[in-house]
C-alpha cells in the first residue's frame, strides 16, 4: 500500500465525499475540529475526518482508503488516543450512540459512539446494569475491545466476557457480524485486540441485575498515606469476591469542580464497591474507615447509575500521560517502595497513583476465550499525570521511576486500555507470544492491504 504525500493526497480526498453519505471535513474545514481527542496530549492531525452516522459510512471510508493509499483509524471519545498523522483518515463514531435495552433478555445493543453513561441511563429504568469502567464518559466500544477492568471486575469478571456480538467493518471493507459461533475468530480477537481486526460499529452486551450497590470513596490526608496503604494491603487480602477496592494517592489541582477538602493537596482515596448484603459490606469496610480520620467520606448505598462517583475520574479533556504495571503481589516492601516515590515528601509529580485489587472472577477462565491476557495479575498499578508544559518531561520520567520502583514485583505485562503509546515494545507487554501470533495472522487475513495498520494494532511486520 502506498503512502500519500502532502502534494498528492488532498485531491483524491475530495472524492471521499462522493463515497460516503455523511459529513467529511479536510483540515481547516468545519467539522475537522471534531478530531480533537479527550487526551489533548495526543497529536491528532488526520488527512480527513469522517463524521460517521451509519455502518455504511465506515465501510465506504475503509474501501475508499484502500483504493487511494490511506490508512483508517477510529475515535469515539479519544480517551486512549496515541496520535494520528496525515496519512490516515479518522472515522469519528460519536454520532452512532443509539442504545437499545431488552429487559427480558437482559441485554443491550449499543452503537459505536455511545458512552457508558448512555447505557447506564437506558438500563437503569429496568433495574439493570452494564459492566462499565470507572469513567462513564468513556466510549463503550473502545473499553470493551480493550477487555474492560471495571469497578465490579472481581465480582463479575472482565467486561468483554459479557459481550454477545459485535458488528465490525474489516480492513477489506466488509461489514460482518461476529459471535462465539459466527466469525468466531474475529469474536476472539476483538475482545482484547482493540482495533487490530476492524472498526466496531455496534456491540451487544449482557446486563446484570444490580440496581444499586454499596460504595463510593473515603479520603484521608496525604500524611496518613503510609498507615492507610499498609492497612489496605492486609485488609484487601481478606475481601470476598462481592467486594472490589482500589487505593489512590491523589494530588488534585485547586479547581472549582474539585471538592475543597481534596483540592491542592495530597490525599489518599480508598475506593470501594460491594453488591449483595449491604450491612455486611459496611461491616467489611469498617477497619479501613478506622485507620485514620477521613477528610471526606462519600461511601453509602448508591444507584448503579452513579457508579462513576466511586473513582470520580476527570470529565473535561486534558493532556495526560499514563503508565501501568501489573503486580504478582503486594508485600510490605512493595508498599514502602511505592511510598518512597509517590507518597508524602517524595515530590511526586503525578495526579493519581492507583493500586487496584484484581483476582476473583477475573482470574477464572471465561466461557469463551479471548485475546485478553494477564488475567492472573494480583494488582494493577496505574499512574496518571497531567502534562503541564513546564514539567511535562519530568512527569513522564517520574512515572517510569514509579514503575521501576515496583519492578521486583511486576509481571512485565500491561493491559490494552492502560498506558497507550506507540512504543514498539508495548505489544509484547500487552499480549503473550501466542496471542500476538494469532492476532497478527488474523489481521493479515481480514486486512490484507493493511488499511487499518495504524495506531495500536498488531501486524506481522511494521
Amino acid at each position: 500500500m502506498t503512502t500519500p504525500t502532502d502534494v498528492t493526497c488532498r485531491e483524491p480526498l475530495h472524492g471521499l465525499r462522493e463515497q460516503v453519505a455523511t459529513h467529511v471535513a479536510l483540515p481547516g474545514e468545519p467539522g475537522y475540529e471534531r478530531c480533537t481527542p479527550w487526551n489533548l496530549a495526543a497529536p491528532v492531525t488526520p488527512a480527513a475526518v469522517v463524521l460517521a452516522t451509519t455502518p455504511d459510512d465506515v465501510a465506504a471510508t475503509v474501501r475508499f482508503a484502500g483504493a487511494h493509499g490511506f490508512t483508517v483509524t477510529v475515535q469515539a471519545t479519544g480517551h486512549g488516543a496515541v496520535g494520528i498523522g496525515a496519512d490516515s483518515i479518522l472515522v469519528v463514531t460519536a454520532a452512532m450512540k443509539h442504545v437499545e435495552v431488552d429487559p427480558r433478555s437482559r441485554t443491550a445493543r449499543v452503537g459505536a459512539g455511545a458512552r457508558w453513561q448512555d447505557v447506564l441511563d437506558a438500563a437503569a429504568a429496568h433495574g439493570l446494569a452494564p459492566l462499565c469502567g470507572s469513567a462513564p464518559g468513556v466510549g463503550v466500544v473502545g473499553y470493551l475491545t480493550g477487555g474492560g477492568i471495571g469497578p465490579l471486575v472481581r465480582t463479575f469478571g472482565l467486561s468483554a466476557d459479557h459481550v454477545r456480538a459485535f458488528d465490525v467493518v474489516t480492513g477489506d471493507g466488509r461489514l460482518l457480524r461476529t459471535t462465539p459461533h459466527e466469525n468466531a475468530d474475529l469474536f476472539w480477537g476483538l475482545r482484547g485486540g482493540k482495533a487490530t481486526l476492524g472498526i466496531v460499529t455496534a456491540v451487544e452486551i449482557d446486563l446484570v441485575p444490580v440496581p444499586e450497590f454499596y460504595g463510593g470513596a473515603v479520603y484521608f490526608d496525604g500524611a496518613d498515606a503510609p498507615a492507610v496503604l499498609h492497612a489496605w494491603r492486609t485488609w484487601s487480602a481478606t475481601l470476598p469476591e462481592s467486594v472490589n477496592t482500589s487505593i489512590a494517592i491523589m494530588q488534585l489541582p485547586p479547581l472549582p469542580e474539585v471538592p475543597e477538602p481534596l483540592a491542592g493537596r495530597m490525599t489518599v482515596a480508598v475506593r470501594y464497591t460491594a453488591v449483595g448484603d449491604f450491612a455486611e459490606a459496611e461491616r467489611l469496610l469498617a477497619p479501613m474507615r478506622a485507620v485514620a480520620t477521613p477528610v471526606l467520606d462519600g461511601i453509602g448505598v448508591l444507584p448503579y447509575g452513579a457508579i462513576g462517583a466511586v473513582h470520580a475520574d476527570p470529565v473535561d479533556p486534558m493532556p495526560v500521560h499514563e503508565d501501568q504495571a501489573l503486580l504478582t503481589g503486594l508485600p510490605v516492601e512493595a508498599v514502602d517502595a511505592l511510598l518512597a516515590v509517590a507518597g508524602p515528601g517524595s515530590g511526586s509529580l503525578q495526579v493519581i497513583v492507583e493500586l487496584r485489587l484484581l483476582g476473583g472472577a477475573l482470574a477464572r477462565p471465561p466461557q469463551h476465550r479471548s485475546a485478553f491476557c494477564h488475567r492472573h495479575a494480583a494488582f494493577s498499578l496505574a499512574i496518571i499525570g497531567a502534562l503541564v508544559p513546564e514539567i511535562a518531561g519530568a512527569v513522564v520520567d517520574h512515572a517510569g521511576a514509579i514503575c521501576g520502583a515496583v519492578a521486583p514485583w511486576a509481571t512485565g505485562g500491561q493491559m490494552p486500555n492502560f498506558a497507550p503509546s506507540h512504543d514498539p515494545a508495548r505489544p509484547s507487554r500487552v499480549y503473550d507470544a501466542d496471542t500476538l501470533h494469532w492476532l497478527a495472522a488474523l489481521a493479515d487475513r481480514y486486512d490484507p492491504a493493511r488499511v487499518l495498520a495504524t495506531g495500536q494494532v498488531i501486524r506481522t511486520r511494521v
